[in-house]
């Protein structure tokens, strides 16, 4: 498809920290003959766009196009607009955002973005008659321009909108436009134009405020829950009354508390400002999103101050959700919530790390997430977007940043494989979970370029450790997520191995045989050198001596028999020695749990999970959590994200041992399902339901004193076996039964 490049703006100032330039009104009037049989129209921006066609607005969602960097890729959404025509004059209208095109934030290279301009529209419409004939209406000089009244507009900041500026009718056809003046063409832009794949982030459901609390002058808004979204304001005002709607994520000695989502030199992030004209109106900020649970609302009167004046509308990509899972035990439920929200709030197009300080692509975050996301959603269209980025964002020998999109922050640091891996896992696990071969297919080339950069990080002992990467981030216990109890040099070597490892695994099945064999080799140095150099197997104590570099070892296939018990053994001391408490950070709290079950200590797991003393899960539901924090800290610690998705594997292990849906368990064959719970004393029923390719899965366990009554529901399509686990036994005195729908009686020896 050809894609237009017509680029068009009102002016060349663009925003700085120092001095505001308002986002700018397009208008386009054209003609329509009759007996139009289609009319399509291609828009993309460099910043967001909002479109309207004869006062209707028909843009895909409150975010639009796809954020990139723009010097990669540019951005076009596609419309069928037939319907929104008539024969005679019609107007195509716009107004445009800043997005990440002109920001003004000040770190993570924003200033420094060597594409920053005034935001810029391109459009094409074609109009195709029944006769044959083809007519083309493009962004051009006949297209006029305005200020609108958005006075300020950024993508991390907010919007300040003066409604005492607006042109009433301004998309409308008869709108008088006579003291416009004529967009100007814009240079030529160095990214490849596409047509945005992944779904729209659009508005997910409304939600009421639970109190509204006088404080200082003016008034907190409590929505009971963190989310990610936008507040829509309703107020009958006095004209040049200045509304300022100031959003946060918790109070600390009944205060709001700013810190941890505002920048250095930055007094002002997540502020929305609204100046009235006068009378009863309802307005929704543009171009931007917040992570919030509260607000604090000056400039209005105590009269003002109703529950009707904010509605919280939560905003996230618009995928489909594929899973659930519920028990008995709320702890785990409210988990569960959390795991799911946390990552919804962080599907914005791109695969965020939270959504209000950074909004960045943080490349492990997804990595880390992955396995849950299929459990829980259907991610993979979103993934193959964002992924198409990730690949533009390599660096000629293979190097890739930490976050994606950026422009030349984190590439010589804040990276490193344990970052890195999200290249390989993405695809890998789409592949185990959907048997998703487009992403596996996209994905081979950049995979091929990153293992032969890791050929150039391997050292004389066949180790890897990146320069400036990141390793065990957010160690339980530390406000600084640097301070690695773990040393990237193990981190380092085992991610880089089982990279190598699951990027053979997709040459082979992509028919690469001499791609895949270059891949195993790579993990063979490297399995041979973490052996050789960082386990000691007389001890059982690996390099570090933590709970995350035992588990680990144990997880990635490193040890086996006798030794295999070691390394088990002195993590199980090392657990006692933390008094039954998780002491790990990202990577750890990925395998822990799961090599806990896997051994037999699905009790031990489980309480470490739920407990609510610190530090645990349980921990922070029992502080108030409604989403998960990137840190677990102790009450009264730095406080910083508190809507972080990279611990959420922890709801792919409630579908994988609670309630033992084993998806793909040989990794040959997606239809390959087992059944395999492990059963937790505590728990009484447990339900979860998954969407597979071939139909949905169900199982339900409920659990009297000796007895546990399973009920499965699978497709015809599925094959596999119910494992139950020692100590239990069919009817047969067998632990193993072929898969099936039907009920399922399992006793207790």
């Amino acid at each position: 498809m050809n894609i237009p490049m017509n680029f068009i703006c009102k002016g060349h100032e663009f925003n700085t920290p120092e001095k505001y330039v308002p986002q700018p009104y397009f208008r386009r009037k054209f003609e329509v003959k009759k007996d139009l049989e289609s009319a399509i129209l291609l828009i993309g921006s460099l910043g967001f766009y909002e479109v309207h066609i004869n006062t209707k607005n028909i843009t895909k969602g409150i975010i639009a196009p796809y954020r990139a960097n723009p010097d990669h890729y540019i951005y076009f959404d596609r419309y069928d607009i037939t319907n929104e025509l008539g024969e005679g004059e019609n107007i195509l209208a716009s107004i445009l955002g800043n997005g990440t095109q002109n920001t003004v934030i000040r770190i993570w290279g924003g200033l420094r973005f060597p594409w920053r301009s005034a935001p810029a529209l391109s459009f094409e419409i074609t109009l195709k008659y029944k006769d044959g004939t083809e007519e083309t209406v493009i962004s051009d000089e006949n297209t006029l321009c305005c200020d609108s009244p958005i006075i300020f507009n950024d993508f991390h900041f907010g919007e300040y909108y003066d409604a005492r500026l607006e042109c009433k009718g301004w998309d409308s056809v008869d709108f008088d436009d006579s003291k416009w003046t004529p967009a100007i063409p814009r240079l030529a832009t160095r990214g490849e134009a596409r047509i945005c794949e992944a779904e729209p982030v659009t508005i997910q459901q409304e939600i009421a405020p639970v109190s509204v609390t006088e404080y200082e002058g003016g008034y907190i808004y409590d929505f009971g829950v963190n989310e990610a979204g936008l507040c829509r304001l309703h107020i009958n005002g006095t004209e040049g009354q200045k509304i300022v709607m100031k959003h946060f994520e918790i109070m600390v000695d009944g205060k709001p508390y700013y810190k941890n989502i505002r920048y250095n030199g930055c007094e002002r992030a997540q502020d929305d400002e609204y100046i009235c004209s006068g009378g009863e109106v309802t307005h929704l900020p543009r171009f931007t999103y917040h992570g919030f649970r509260y607000v604090y609302v000056e400039g209005i009167t105590k009269e003002q101050a109703t529950p009707d004046l904010l509605t919280y509308l939560t905003v996230h990509s618009n995928i489909k959700m594929r899973g659930s899972f519920e028990c008995d035990n709320e702890i785990i439920n409210k988990i569960q919530e959390a795991c799911v929200r946390s990552s919804l709030c962080n599907l914005q197009y791109v695969i965020t790390d939270s959504p209000h300080r950074e909004k960045n692509g943080w490349t492990a975050d997804a990595a880390l997430s992955a396995e849950q996301m299929l459990y829980n959603m259907e991610p993979e269209t979103t993934w193959r977007e964002w992924l198409r980025n990730v690949y533009k964002s390599m660096k000629d020998d293979g190097m890739i940043p930490g976050i994606i999109p950026t422009a030349d922050w984190g590439y010589e640091d804040f990276n490193g494989p344990c970052w890195d891996c999200v290249l390989v896992y993405l695809p890998y696990w789409g592949y185990q979970y959907r048997k998703d071969i487009k992403t596996l297919k996209e994905c081979a080339i950049p995979v091929f370029r990153y293992i032969n950069y890791l050929y150039t990080l391997i050292d004389k002992n066949n180790l890897i450790e990146a320069p400036g990467g990141l390793g065990d981030w957010a160690q339980v216990g530390r406000s600084s997520g640097r301070a690695f109890k773990t040393p990237c040099i193990f981190t380092d070597s085992v991610i880089s191995m089982d990279i190598a490892r699951k990027a053979a695994f997709i040459f082979e099945v992509l028919g690469m045989k001499e791609n895949a064999e270059y891949a195993k080799k790579l993990e063979n140095r490297l399995y041979e050198g973490i052996r050789a150099n960082l386990i000691d197997f007389n001890t059982g104590i690996v390099c570090g001596n933590t709970q995350t570099s035992q588990a680990m070892t144990i997880f990635y296939g490193l040890v086996h028999g006798e030794e295999k018990r070691k390394v088990y053994d002195h993590l199980l001391s090392l657990i006692e020695k933390d008094k039954e408490h998780m002491n790990v950070g990202v990577l750890g709290g990925k395998v822990l749990f799961r090599v806990l079950c896997e051994n037999s200590h699905h009790e031990l797991a489980y309480r470490m999970i739920v407990r609510t003393d610190f530090p645990a899960y349980g921990n922070l539901i029992a502080r108030g959590a409604t989403t998960l924090w990137e840190f677990f800290d102790a009450e009264g610690a730095k406080i910083d994200s508190l809507n972080h998705h990279f611990w959420s594997d922890i709801s792919a292990f409630f579908y994988r041992y609670l309630a033992g849906i084993n998806i793909n368990p040989t990794a040959k064959d997606v239809d390959n399902v087992n059944i395999e719970p492990v059963f937790i004393d505590d728990l009484k029923h447990i339900k979860a339901e998954h969407i597979h390719p071939a139909g949905k899965i169900s199982v339900e366990l409920v659990r009297e004193q000796y007895q546990v009554h399973m009920t499965v529901e699978c497709p015809d399509a599925i094959h596999g076996e119910v494992k139950i686990p020692y100590g239990w036994r069919f009817k047969d005195n067998t632990r193993k039964a072929d898969l099936h729908s039907g009920k399922y009686i399992i006793y207790m020896v």
